[in-house]
């Protein structure tokens, strides 16, 4: 009964839709927080700030003045060195906002000058002999293999894609995963799948292509360093063998609206496992 008093009932019986409305939106707002710091090294960032408030309660509480003056006085700072902190975040969740379907309805990136260059570059890597490992993110993020590589954020282009995997570079080996028409990192490390019925003639490239494409609905591309092979990967499958007039044909189909308007000419010749 005492603890049925103390509960704020009259407070509750305020509770209206606009109420409802404002409890909602700033509990999906946490929410959205929480999983877009979830599995990132800004978690650690976030605990110290936590630590930090409470310091200062407990400083307001204890009534020792001149911690909570110090921290008060720096409080303005603390703000500033959040976002300097957060920037790599806030960039994140913008750009992922950005991408939003509800969004795409009246703005969606070009992929179709993007794809093209991944073709040219595809088609130049399997003539050069050159190994390559190109991932498309789709609707499931890959923040966490993202952060596994070297951060670029920079525009796709083809002459950026053959300086990454040109023999000798220290971005060739891993993977390059492309958000839209960006290069969002090089050099990533992707998970191996451990399917047992993939051929044991497939090399590391290709079982890391699977596996990402097992943990996500991403697409990634293949190309052999021995061969010159070009595979296709999804949905924990892979197509090998592709010429680059197939790709091109294979592209279209997962991405919806892509056409390819470059003539991708097929490779002279076919090296044979």
């Amino acid at each position: 009964m005492l603890l049925a008093a103390e509960l704020p009932w009259q407070s509750l019986s305020r509770l209206d839709l606009r109420a409802a409305v404002d409890i909602f939106i700033i509990a999906v707002i946490i929410y959205y927080v929480l999983v877009l710091l979830r599995g990132t090294r800004a978690v650690q960032m976030m605990v110290a700030v936590l630590l930090l408030v409470l310091f200062f309660y407990a400083a307001r509480w204890a009534r020792l003045e001149m911690v909570e003056w110090l921290l008060t006085t720096l409080l303005p700072y603390f703000a500033i060195a959040l976002i300097v902190l957060f920037q790599p975040e806030i960039r994140r969740a913008l750009a992922r906002a950005g991408r939003n379907p509800l969004w795409r309805r009246f703005y969606a990136p070009d992929l179709n000058e993007s794809h093209d260059d991944v073709l040219l570059a595809v088609r130049y890597f399997s003539q050069s002999k050159i190994g390559a490992l190109i991932v498309f993110e789709r609707e499931v993020g890959l923040k966490t293999y993202i952060e596994s590589g070297v951060p670029l954020d920079a525009a796709l282009s083809y002459d950026l894609l053959l300086s990454i995997f040109r023999p000798g570079s220290p971005l060739h080996d891993g993977a390059a995963i492309l958000l839209d028409n960006r290069i969002a990192a090089a050099a990533c490390f992707l998970p191996l799948s451990l399917n047992p019925m993939i051929t044991t003639q497939l090399g590391t490239r290709h079982r890391a292509a699977i596996g990402v494409t097992e943990e996500s609905d991403a697409v990634a591309v293949v190309v052999s360093e021995e061969t010159g092979e070009i595979a296709l990967a999804a949905a924990g499958a892979i197509e090998l063998h592709l010429t680059p007039n197939q790709l091109a044909e294979r592209l279209a189909e997962l991405f919806a609206g892509y056409r390819p308007r470059v003539g991708i000419s097929a490779r002279p010749e076919t090296v044979k496992e």
